[in-house]
């Protein structure tokens, strides 16, 4: 392994097999490279499969002349791996953990809502055929009454029509084609809503998920750059190089004095800065938790309510409506003429009503058609907490892979690790004195 990378991290091949070697180093990094790309269109940025392909090819050919060609470009890309675990690597993965909720837990909420509306348009349906067929009721009470009232005792006080004149919508068609009216457009706006949910989230996840690509090579690019350039930069490391330079120079001293201030790139010691720097991003991957948090909580929550609201609905009973009517009438005759006869007054009496209707109000039917409500995927759960597991473990890994990138330029770039040593001896050596 020590040789493959000396060959890898090579200016120039030495010869044939080294070139052959570098070869199919390139190669076989550039074929896992290609084929995780076109795995993270194809299923995390949801583009078609051939422009996958196509855009998997390309990048993959590319890559391999870049590799194969460019002595820098190697060192970067190289840089690039431990790049992934810090807070670049966690705002790919953060976008992918929002891909996947959106694509898979929002769709949930929206159908178990629709499920809910479903329940209150079926309900509102029955309740509607119970209220008009009721009114048929009332319509033969009324004729019944009616008829009752005609009966009198003696025809000369008979009314000349006892019946009431009832007026009972028929066209109950009109209501149902409202009303079904009403749930298509609510249907169709919760669909019209899912779809741009949907799309706004899958070209914001690509746009930023390109943002994030190019920033992760950029900020490898310039790790680089600085550490060619300024030799002060990343440079507090007790590295063998320097170990051995203060040996040589007989001023082991001057590590052990500032070891404080120095670390080991290959230790567990983290300096104070580092500590609060792991902490500060350990409580934004904690608020990015809340949140999404938030979203699967409002997943049982609709869950919770639509099964609640189908099951209720399925244990609606007929409520059970009685009209009873009691009427009992007389009719006297003018009290004043048989006091002039200094007789008692009469009464003629009509036939008394007493009757009892009944009638049930019916709020759920099985003929409505209501979709099951959707639980929570625990997949996709299952996905989102790993993957918030490697968030939170990224944070405490940032500060080794830097110290990995650090090596990995160090050994692309002996000549200006050396320089870079003896420039930190120089520095413990003035503060010395």
């Amino acid at each position: 392994m020590a040789d493959l990378w000396w060959i890898y991290s090579k200016p120039v091949p030495a010869d044939g097999r080294e070139l052959w070697t570098l070869f199919l180093q390139c190669s076989c990094i550039t074929a896992v490279i290609g084929s995780l790309f076109y795995n993270w269109m194809f299923a995390s940025l949801e583009y078609s499969w051939h422009l996958c392909v196509a855009m998997a090819i390309s990048f993959s050919l590319l890559l391999l002349l870049t590799l194969f060609l460019v002595h820098p470009a190697r060192c970067v890309f190289s840089m690039i791996m431990p790049t992934l675990g810090t807070k670049q690597g966690r705002k790919l993965l953060f976008s992918t953990c929002v891909m996947i909720a959106v694509v898979n837990i929002t769709p949930n909420i929206i159908s178990n809502i629709k499920t809910i509306l479903q329940v209150i348009q079926c309900i509102c349906k029955n309740s509607s055929d119970s209220l008009l067929n009721s009114t048929a009721l009332l319509e033969k009470v009324s004729w019944e009454f009616g008829e009752a009232i005609q009966e009198a005792t003696h025809s000369i006080y008979k009314p000349m029509n006892g019946h009431f004149r009832f007026s009972l919508f028929q066209n109950s068609s009109l209501i149902y084609q409202k009303m079904h009216l009403a749930g298509e457009k609510i249907s169709r706006e919760f669909l019209s809503v899912e779809v741009l949910v949907k799309d706004s989230v899958r070209v914001a996840n690509r746009l930023a998920a390109g943002f994030f690509m190019l920033y992760l090579c950029f900020e490898s690019t310039w790790y680089l750059k600085n550490y060619l350039t300024n030799l002060r930069f990343d440079n507090f490391y007790i590295t063998e190089k320097l170990e051995r330079l203060a040996v040589d120079r007989r001023a082991a001293h001057l590590l052990v004095g500032s070891s404080k201030k120095l670390i080991r790139p290959t230790g567990l010691k983290l300096s104070r800065e580092e500590v609060v720097l792991c902490l500060v991003q350990a409580m934004l991957v904690t608020v990015a938790l809340m949140l999404m948090l938030v979203l699967v909580a409002m997943d049982h929550f609709a869950f919770s309510v639509a099964d609640t609201a189908v099951r209720k609905a399925a244990q609606f009973s007929a409520v059970p409506v009685t009209l009873s009517i009691k009427y009992k009438a007389e009719m006297g005759i003018t009290p004043f003429l048989f006091k002039l006869f200094w007789r008692p007054s009469e009464a003629l009496l009509l036939r008394d009503f007493n009757r009892t209707y009944h009638h049930h109000l019916i709020f759920s039917s099985a003929r409505c058609r209501i979709s099951p409500p959707r639980p929570p995927n625990p997949s996709v759960l299952l996905v989102v907490g790993l993957l918030f597991c490697i968030l939170y473990g990224t944070v405490f890994l940032e500060t080794f892979a830097r110290r990995l990138c650090r090596g990995i330029a160090a050994s692309f770039f002996p000549a200006c690790e050396e320089e870079r040593v003896l420039h930190l001896y120089r520095r413990l050596a003035r503060r010395h004195r």
